[in-house]
């Protein structure tokens, strides 16, 4: 019997008491039954969820086999390589969360596991670590996490819809032990340093000398000629040459923190108190680290532990600015503050707002370093040997918003500068809903004609190529239905950066109390007009004739929220607990005002029923 077997069978039966502790809901629902002319917002958002749904399965159906295996010449390499792969079926997993079909789901998950199988069987000639296979137990076998994190992109999301999935569970805590120390087979993890030891890391453990080109690269193809290069090379000589200076790997790296949301996974599905303490222990270091710097996150921890002068350097660190070969020109290519995805989680595992105070002060660090140039107010978002540099016109708002997000305080949303979703929440953009929910539609009907005009063939394509082309569009369904973050999406916002793998973080989230499954009931649609530090404000309506419809509302992604009250209709009664639900007669709907206390609830992806 493997390990893994083993963890499940003892895992089974103690599953149900392993679960963070949370206030079971009411037995009866409260009743809305006011009419309600169906709103266009409510139109236009059950649309939206359908037509998400029917794009995804006709990209499914041409660029996915029937062994559930991606149609791409299968490579390895930080440009193209199995990370890309596992980010066909981005948000599909969050769509159906949100109320998506159930359709929708099933291909997500069965593309999940063909595309563990596709590259488990893909080697690699040269590149040393893939030639016994690209995955190894289900898990790339060493690569950075700014990688490791954006392959993970559906699978840390999988227990919004799939909570009790005995392979979800299974491979959660595989994954999370490969960096607990747990896992005596891989050693990744130095638990005397509280540190990662490499960038390059994963299920054969990390890589402990100076990394090659050939590394990054992968092995020698037709790059330009007969294939298309999302990153511009043309050649393989100048793909080995984007990574000439990509040697600095051995030590911690502020992306190895993304690790973490395996741990906040593994802990909220219920496998035990250990993955919360390892994920805390580990932030616990940086918080630390963050502390003896000057406010500032290092980017490079030397195997013992220590920092040192050279606390910028790093592959990816502040000080990391390498020739692109096509140019000949520096690029500046600092990830740290892709990591505070793990503070973020850190927030949610305790309750501890500090974890976002450590960003604040950061932020003013940097914003301190500012000057004037022409009369114009310049911040630096670079730091190597000279001291600061990367210029950027105005104050330093990279994260403002999720800073603000998690803290709900008025220095935060003044820092984090402007946002037209921001504007609705504070009812000065009311044309946002349906402004935002056409932009999606579109997007959606642009990827789907750039599907008809694509040139490639499975032959001549390279994993991410379809990255563009994959159709889900939910950046306004996440925001508008849940009052949450789409930090996965490129661009949803102006000043932070997009990132993979991280955890939905949202003020509110539906199921279908009929069904018993996660999103809204068929022909519900739901509308957050308002968050706060206290208080959430939602509209909720059943466009259904004859039917009435029962959901349940629970307060975040993670039930980390207590709802304390919900007021309807001037009537307010008093809840207590992290959901509440509500019966929906046909045609009719309320808007809600839901006191709540944030983060008061130690997370769990359990259902309501289940708890």
């Amino acid at each position: 019997m493997t390990l893994d077997r083993r963890q499940f069978l003892v895992l089974g039966a103690a599953a149900s008491a392993a679960l963070p502790a949370v206030a079971r809901s009411a037995a009866g629902p409260l009743a809305i039954g006011t009419p309600m002319a169906a709103p266009d917002w409510a139109i236009m958002q059950r649309r939206l969820l359908a037509r998400n749904a029917e794009a995804c399965e006709a990209f499914y159906a041409k660029y996915v086999d029937g062994r559930d295996r991606l149609k791409v010449f299968e490579r390895w390499g930080a440009n193209d390589g199995p990370d890309d792969a596992a980010e066909a079926t981005n948000d599909w997993v969050v769509l159906h969360a949100l109320g998506g079909s159930d359709r929708i789901l099933t291909l997500a998950r069965r593309y999940w596991e063909g595309h563990l199988k596709q590259y488990t069987a893909a080697r690699t000639m040269e590149v040393p670590i893939a030639r016994q296979g690209m995955y190894f137990r289900e898990f790339p076998v060493q690569m950075d996490w700014q990688h490791n994190a954006e392959g993970l992109t559906t699978f840390n999301v999988m227990g919004l819809s799939t909570p009790r999935d005995p392979r979800l569970l299974v491979r959660t805590m595989r994954y999370a032990d490969f960096y607990t120390g747990r896992d005596p087979t891989v050693h990744n993890y130095d638990p005397r340093h509280r540190l990662i030891r490499s960038l390059l890391n994963g299920s054969r453990g990390p890589m402990l000398r100076r990394a090659t080109p050939l590394d990054w690269a992968g092995d020698p193809f037709e790059a330009g000629a007969r294939f298309h290069m999302e990153h511009g090379e043309t050649t393989y000589q100048q793909t080995l040459d984007h990574y000439a200076e990509y040697g600095d790997v051995v030590g911690d790296n502020p992306l190895n923190l993304q690790s973490t949301t395996l741990g906040l996974n593994a802990y909220a599905l219920g496998c035990g108190d250990r993955y919360r303490r390892w994920a805390l222990d580990y932030i616990d270091a940086w918080v630390e680290r963050a502390a003896a710097n000057g406010d500032l996150l290092p980017s490079h921890v030397a195997l013992d532990g220590t920092v040192g002068k050279n606390w910028w350097r790093g592959t990816y660190g502040w000080g990391f600015s390498p020739v692109v070969p096509q140019t000949g020109k520096r690029e500046d290519r600092n990830r740290v503050p892709r990591s505070i995805s793990a503070f973020m989680g850190a927030t949610l595992l305790t309750g501890d707002q500090a974890y976002i105070d450590l960003w604040r002060r950061q932020t003013a660090r940097i914003n301190a370093a500012g000057r004037q140039r022409g009369g114009t107010l310049e911040t630096p978002t670079m730091y190597g040997a000279e001291g600061w540099y990367g210029w950027k016109p105005g104050p330093y708002r990279a994260n403002g918003f999720e800073i603000w997000y998690m803290s709900q305080r008025a220095d935060d949303r003044a820092a984090a500068g402007e946002h037209p979703w921001i504007s609705f929440l504070e009812g000065k953009n009311p044309q946002y809903p349906l402004t935002a929910m056409r932009a999606d539609m579109d997007a959606i009907a642009a990827r789907e004609q750039a599907q008809r005009d694509d040139p490639t063939t499975p032959q001549t394509r390279l994993a991410d190529w379809p990255l563009d082309i994959t159709p889900a569009n939910i950046t306004s369904l996440i925001q508008l239905m849940s009052g949450g973050l789409h930090i996965a999406h490129p661009g949803w916002s102006p000043t932070s950066p997009n990132q993979g793998g991280v955890p939905l973080h949202c003020r509110l989230r539906y199921f279908d109390a009929d069904r018993r499954r996660a999103g809204v009931p068929e022909n519900v649609a739901a509308l957050v007009h308002a968050i706060g530090d206290a208080s959430t404000e939602v509209t909720l309506v059943n466009l259904a004739k004859s039917a009435p419809r029962t959901i349940i509302v629970q307060g975040g992604a993670y039930a980390e929220h207590r709802i304390e009250s919900v007021t309807i209709d001037g009537r307010t009664m008093a809840v207590g607990r992290a959901d509440v639900t509500l019966r929906l007669e046909p045609g009719c709907g309320a808007r809600l005002r839901l006191a709540m206390r944030r983060y008061a609830n130690r997370p769990t992806l359990a259902f309501p029923w289940t708890r």
